[in-house]
């Protein structure tokens, strides 16, 4: 059989989800004993994400290989089964990169550049690369952006082409769009989604399926309105409209039969869906959770849902493992440096610090493990909470006063936290931190080893600077033990506290490997122990 191609379009305006809505397709597909891949274009002029704030474009995903890609990334990885790399990921800057590349280099010598053929090539090579190193039955594409944007112009010209080189019965189009409620009138509006079609239909895409995000449930009749005016099948108009968990979207669509459609389309024949263990364990347990537990969020960047998808999103996995539901309780860093830790965190039951980078609301975070630490209330730091865990139990428990990290303060006189020398040269700032899977020894008798039950490891990074091993004796000597470590370079990956429920911070980040059937270790453990405070 032939690899069959999935176009993942979106009109009316942004956020509309139609990254969830890819996953969701592939778990769909994947049920019907499929195997998928996923892959992200996105229209922006960066090479990756790396280099944007979050507040731009929230989580940067970080695959195996080492590549920073879009948050969407994660998603698919968390619903399928999909092994993502960096062919998984293409944006304007990496095709137009290429194709000038190869310009300069003479590859072209005599022609004239252009979007059309030679931008379009690139975006369709990238595509037949990922089919190509994944060797999958399905190849889901998701084009970003919103259809009518000038920026998502060539990668909806490839997708046109790409149907016409491999024939319509190998390539499926899905446009999400918005059919909003208009509540002064009391209706639900279909023109958005017309003028969505219409605009798609221009550029030379006829979609096959539809899926309508609304807060109102469509009627049969406004179907068929969508169904005429927009040239799709009736059985094809899929309602999608907001749930209370995102794992229940594949059953959303298995009750209006979203994958015989697929299947049909492709002639595909397989046996009937089994979403039975999904619904069981994953949607039950989210929706119907029989303990709850309280976990201070303590980040700078609270107050966008995306900066820390996939934070959030393990700590739902975590909680669905316990059988519980963990309610977040989002503090900005800042608030603590000017009011105190007490005043946010003395109700919580565990306190989680993220990633992130710069000097901005670090204080606070020190000032939160501070009273976790001492409040045996459990704690799980990642990357820069592990850094900070470090500078804390540094100044407060081994007397290094004023103990900090290099990227904080270059001056310190206790410098515990500090870039390797691999990177003090280093100019450029995309794509040069260490990235990606590196391999961690677990020391025996710990509770990451309680935790993982191996005694190797392999965790996703994404950061510059190191714990300092100049300080590794004063440390241990006061307490803090050291779990686990990068053998090649004996770096410190992981570091706990004696004498407490549960104080983990890791160099790594866990989130990028946790899903809602298999919550990550780390996460499921801290939970646990939240339970137990």
């Amino acid at each position: 059989m032939p690899t069959k191609f999935i176009f993942v379009t979106g009109g009316v305006i942004s956020s509309l989800g139609k990254g969830i809505a890819s996953a969701s397709i592939g778990r769909l597909l994947e049920s019907r004993g499929l195997s998928v891949t996923l892959m992200k274009l996105d229209p922006y002029i960066n090479v990756d994400p790396g280099t944007m704030n979050p507040y731009q474009h929230g989580e940067v995903y970080v695959t195996d290989d080492g590549a920073e890609t879009d948050l969407d990334l994660g998603h698919y990885e968390r619903f399928t089964h999909a092994k993502l790399t960096k062919f998984n990921n293409a944006t304007t800057g990496q095709v137009y990169n290429a194709v000038i590349t190869r310009e300069r280099r003479g590859d072209y010598l005599g022609k004239t550049i252009q979007v059309i053929p030679h931008i379009t090539n690139e975006i369709k090579d990238r595509i037949k690369k990922v089919s190509a190193v994944s060797a999958v039955d399905v190849v889901i594409v998701e084009i970003g952006g919103t259809v009518g944007d000038i920026e998502s112009l060539p990668f909806l010209e490839a997708a046109r082409q790409f149907g016409l080189e491999i024939g319509r019965e190998n390539v499926l189009y899905m446009h999400l769009t918005l059919v909003p409620y208009i509540r002064v009138a009391g209706e639900v509006k279909t023109k958005p989604t017309q003028h969505s079609v219409g605009t798609l239909r221009e550029i030379g895409i006829q979609p096959d399926v539809l899926i309508c995000r609304t807060e109102k449930s469509l009627s049969e009749e406004m179907k068929e309105k969508i169904s005429l005016f927009c040239n799709v099948a009736k059985d094809a108009v899929i309602e999608a409209m907001d749930v209370d968990t995102i794992y229940k979207i594949p059953l959303v669509f298995k009750t209006q039969h979203l994958d015989e459609i697929i299947l049909n389309h492709f002639r595909i024949k397989r046996s009937k869906i089994d979403l039975k263990e999904w619904k069981a364990k994953v949607v039950d347990r989210a929706l119907s959770p029989e303990y709850k537990t309280k976990v201070a969020f303590v980040g700078k960047y609270i107050m966008l849902q995306d900066a820390y998808k996939s934070v959030y999103e393990s700590l739902i996995h975590a909680g669905i493992a316990n059988n519980c539901k963990v309610e977040v309780v989002k503090v900005d860093s800042e608030d603590i440096e000017k009011h105190g830790a007490e005043k946010f965190l003395k109700d919580v039951n565990a306190v989680l610090v993220p990633g992130g980078f710069g000097s901005r609301g670090v204080e606070g975070k020190i000032k939160a493990i501070e009273y976790s630490r001492k409040n045996k209330i459990p704690y799980l730091g990642l990357c820069l909470g592990m850094q900070c865990a470090v500078i804390e139990f540094s100044r407060n428990a081994c007397g290094l006063k004023n103990a900090n990290s290099t990227e904080f303060n270059k001056k310190t006189a206790y410098p515990v936290i500090s870039l390797l020398e691999e990177q003090r040269n280093v100019k450029d700032m995309g794509g040069t931190m260490r990235l990606g899977a590196y391999p961690c020894k677990i020391k025996k008798g710990t509770l990451a080893w309680r935790a993982y039950k191996k005694s190797v490891i392999q965790e996703r990074h994404r950061h510059r600077y190191e714990f300092n091993n100049k300080f590794r004796r004063v440390l241990e000597a006061k307490g803090m033990i050291f779990s686990g470590i990068y053998p090649k370079s004996n770096l410190v990956e992981i570091v706990e506290i004696k004498d407490h429920p549960f104080f983990v911070a890791v160099q790594f980040h866990p989130e990028f490997k946790s899903k809602p059937d298999q919550a990550h270790p780390l996460f499921r453990d801290f939970i646990k122990a939240a339970l137990k405070k």
